[in-house]
């Protein structure tokens, strides 16, 4: 079974959508099995991370916007790929820091999740966006 998720985004930061994957599984005849989710796009992630604490998400956001800073930091200087603006290239590169795709093992037609998991897309793009994330559970 495969469907794809749209994620509206209004600018970087982390957007849970942890509902809408188990909406869809809870509609699926197969019931167990593995979820591959991967997003379609080169500047944005996705991640497993905490949902009950929101510091969690903006101390995560802090760190790589310090670890990446924008093009117009002058440390970062040395980027050319900046067509689209200072948040551009640096982008780029958070999203190949971290993962464009997820494993997630589902059985009863649930996600084996732990309890403080959510499924995260990692917008690192200043400007809104409309984010696609295929999903296959297989």
């Amino acid at each position: 079974m495969q469907t794809s998720f749209t994620i509206s985004t209004r600018g970087q930061g982390l957007y849970e959508f942890t509902a809408d994957v188990a909406g869809w599984l809870r509609g699926v005849e197969a019931s167990d099995g593995v979820l591959t989710l991967f997003v379609r796009h080169t500047s944005c992630s996705l991640l497993i991370q905490e949902n009950a604490d929101p510091e969690v998400q903006s101390d995560l956001r802090a760190f790589f916007h310090r670890l990446v800073p924008p093009t117009t930091d002058p440390t970062m200087r040395y980027l050319t790929h900046t067509y689209e603006g200072p948040d551009d290239m640096p982008a780029h590169i958070k999203a190949a820091m971290m993962p464009v795709s997820l494993s997630v093992p589902v059985m009863d037609g649930r996600m084996r999740l732990g309890t403080w998991q959510g499924i995260y897309l990692f917008e690192h793009r200043t400007a809104p966006h409309r984010r696609e994330v295929a999903a296959h559970l297989g």
